[in-house]
C-alpha cells in the first residue's frame, strides 16, 4: 500500500519527476491527435513552407482587399506622370532627415538624347505619404463603401506612384494588387473546378475498373493530347467581342478547369486500384455501404494527405496558363486587369530600355509560383508518416 503524505507536510517533486511528467503528457498529446494536427505540426516545423504560407497570405489578403490597399483603381490616370519613374518613399535628403516617410514633387524636363518629355524628382518639394488617406470612393468586397486607402498622400489632389506609371499614367501598383486578386482567384477557381471532376472521374474509374475503367481511360487520354495553345486560340477566336469582362473571366477559368483534370485524375484511380480489395472496403461492401460511401468515407481518406499535396501543386501550373495566355492575348482582354494583361505592356524593347518598373508584376508571378513550390514540398514531407524519423 501505497504511503500518502501526512496533511500539511509539503511533498517534494524532484526534477527527474517533473520531467517524466512532460514526457508522458506529450506522448499522449502525439498518440491522442488526430492526422490533420500531425500534418500541421510538421508542416509549421517547415520554416521555408511557413515563410511561403505567409507570403502567400499577404498576396491573398492584398487582392481580396484590393480596393482599400490600393491607392487608385485601376483605369485613374495621371496624365501628367506619364510613364513616370516609381516613387520611392524616404526619409532623408539633401534637406535633412524626417520622422515621417516623403517623396519628393514632379518636374518636366526635356530628355537631351531622345527630346521626350520626362518627369524627374524635385528635390526642393516634400510630399508626405500617411495611412488610411481620403481618396477615390470604392466599394471593399463590394459592400463596404468607403473613401479611405491604406496608403497614400495627405492631400488627395496629389498622387503618388510607388511603382511608376504606365503609358496611359495609370498606377502599376494599384493595377498590380488589383491582377492579383485575378490571377490568383482564377488559379484557385481554375483547380477547384478540376479538381472536383478528377475526384468524380477517377474515383469512378478507380472504383469501378474493367469496362467503365478503359472506357474513361480512352477518353482521359483524348483529353491529354488536345494541343492546348490551338485550343485556346480557337477558344479565344469564338468568344463574342460584346463580352463583358466578367464573363471573359468565368470562361477562361470554366476552361482551365476543364482541361486540367486528367494528371490527377488517375492518380487518384491508381490509388483507388491499390486499396480497392483491402479488408476494410471488402468489409464495407458486404455491409451493404453504397459506392459512393464507400468511396468517399473510406477509400478516400486513406490517401488525403496525397490528395492535399498534388492540389497545391497544381496551382503554379494553372496561374502560369492564366498568365501565359493573358500574355499573347488568348486569355483575358483589357480592360481586365491580370499578371498576363500587366506584362503585354512590357513585351517591346523600347519598356525594356525606358520603363523597367512594367515588369514588376512578373516578380509576382515568380513568388507566388515558388511559394506554391515551397508549400507543397513542406505539405509533402508534413504528410509522410516517416518524416519523424528524418
Amino acid at each position: 500500500m501505497t504511503d500518502l503524505p501526512e496533511p500539511g507536510k509539503p511533498t517534494h517533486i524532484t526534477a527527474e519527476t517533473r520531467q517524466a511528467e512532460k514526457d508522458r503528457q506529450r506522448r499522449l498529446k502525439f498518440y491522442s491527435a488526430s492526422q490533420w494536427t500531425l500534418i500541421w505540426w510538421r508542416f509549421r516545423r517547415h520554416r521555408a513552407a511557413m515563410v511561403a504560407a505567409v507570403i502567400l497570405a499577404t498576396m491573398a489578403l492584398a487582392g481580396i482587399f484590393a480596393e482599400f490597399v490600393a491607392p487608385y483603381g485601376t483605369t485613374t490616370r495621371n496624365t501628367g506622370y506619364i510613364e513616370g519613374p516609381p516613387q520611392v518613399p524616404q526619409f532623408c535628403d539633401d534637406n535633412g532627415c524626417s520622422i515621417r516617410p516623403f517623396v519628393h514633387g514632379n518636374k518636366t524636363e526635356r530628355d537631351p538624347i531622345t527630346l521626350r518629355a520626362i518627369s524627374v524628382p524635385d528635390p526642393d518639394i516634400r510630399h508626405y505619404v500617411s495611412l488610411f488617406v481620403p481618396g477615390e470612393t470604392v466599394k471593399v468586397l463590394g459592400i463596404f463603401e468607403t473613401d479611405r486607402h491604406l496608403i497614400g498622400l495627405a492631400d488627395p489632389e496629389l498622387k503618388i506612384h510607388f511603382w511608376g506609371t504606365d503609358d496611359l499614367g495609370r498606377d502599376v501598383f494599384s493595377r498590380t494588387i488589383y491582377a492579383t486578386r485575378t490571377s490568383l482567384s482564377i488559379g484557385v477557381l481554375g483547380v477547384m473546378i478540376s479538381f472536383v471532376l478528377a475526384l468524380i472521374i477517377g474515383g469512378v474509374a478507380g472504383y469501378a475498373g474493367g469496362f467503365l475503367d478503359n472506357a474513361i481511360q480512352r477518353v482521359t487520354e483524348v483529353v491529354r493530347v488536345i494541343p492546348i495553345i490551338p485550343l485556346y486560340m480557337g477558344l479565344a477566336a469564338a468568344m463574342p467581342k460584346e463580352w463583358s469582362t466578367t464573363q471573359v473571366y468565368f470562361a477562361m477559368t470554366l476552361i482551365l478547369g476543364l482541361f486540367g483534370w486528367p494528371t490527377l485524375a488517375r492518380r487518384i484511380r491508381s490509388q483507388l486500384l491499390s486499396i480497392r480489395n483491402e479488408d476494410y472496403v471488402v468489409a464495407a461492401r458486404l455491409a451493404g455501404a453504397r459506392p459512393g460511401r464507400i468511396i468517399g468515407q473510406h477509400m478516400l481518406p486513406s490517401f488525403t494527405s496525397f490528395i492535399i499535396v498534388d492540389l497545391v501543386i497544381s496551382f503554379p501550373y494553372m496561374i502560369l496558363s492564366e498568365t501565359a495566355l493573358s500574355f499573347v492575348g488568348l486569355g483575358l482582354r483589357p480592360p481586365s486587369v491580370s499578371w498576363g494583361v500587366l506584362l503585354q505592356q512590357a513585351q517591346s524593347v523600347r519598356a525594356i530600355e525606358q520603363t523597367p518598373w512594367l515588369f514588376i508584376p512578373a516578380g509576382f508571378v515568380v513568388l507566388a509560383v515558388l511559394a506554391f513550390t515551397v508549400i507543397g514540398d513542406g505539405l509533402r514531407d508534413a504528410a509522410d508518416p516517416y518524416s519523424e524519423a528524418k
